[in-house]
């Protein structure tokens, strides 16, 4: 009997800080096919298709004009996610519209970009999973997130493919993200 494997194979959700995430402006693909997966290329040299994030959802809004567009802020220590959930999301959407901030969240989901009339390049997360967490499991993330963002600046100066193109797209001072870490790390001694 043979076994059909028909689950798709996901991409690693990357744990990144507000900061970095909102300078990800420069998104590609690997592969000239419509299909073909988005990425946002994070100024520390990584190619992310989707996120882990957590913080606080401080305030939900239906934005959406003749159906329902929930949008949601999440801050952690650094500064400010925004996710955005339609009919295609209905979970997340669910959540937003059903959750009375201020409480813990932590999102899975993909980086989106897009511009406003003036040209600026904003960044977003369409949550695929969106879910309440506690204070402890916040500050789990604040850790395990300084770590692995640590990680990417050590390894920033071997200039990988995606270093050298974040090189490019943003230049070379990824010292900016350590000041984020001491700060996200600060906040949880306190």
């Amino acid at each position: 009997m043979s076994q059909n494997n028909t689950v798709p194979n996901r991409e690693v959700a990357h744990r990144v800080f507000a900061r970095e995430f909102n300078d990800s402006t420069h998104t590609f693909r690997e592969e000239d096919d419509d299909m073909a997966p988005v990425y946002a290329l994070l100024p520390t040299g990584v190619n992310a298709n989707r996120v882990f994030i957590v913080g606080t959802l401080t305030e939900t809004e239906n934005i959406g004009n003749e159906e329902e567009y929930w949008q949601g802020r999440i801050v952690d220590p650094t500064g400010t996610f925004f996710v955005y959930a339609g009919k295609y999301q209905q979970k997340a959407e669910a959540f937003l519209r059903d959750t009375e901030p201020p409480t813990f969240v932590s999102i899975t989901g993909k980086p989106r970009t897009y511009e406003t009339d003036d040209g600026t390049v904003r960044v977003s997360v369409r949550p695929e999973h969106i879910a309440e967490v506690d204070e402890s499991t916040r500050q789990r993330w604040i850790a395990e997130t300084a770590s692995r963002t640590l990680d990417r600046i050590e390894s920033f100066d071997e200039m990988d493919a995606y270093s050298r193109m974040a090189s490019e797209q943003y230049g070379d001072d990824v010292e900016l993200y350590r000041e984020a870490v001491i700060e996200a790390l600060q906040s949880i001694e306190d």
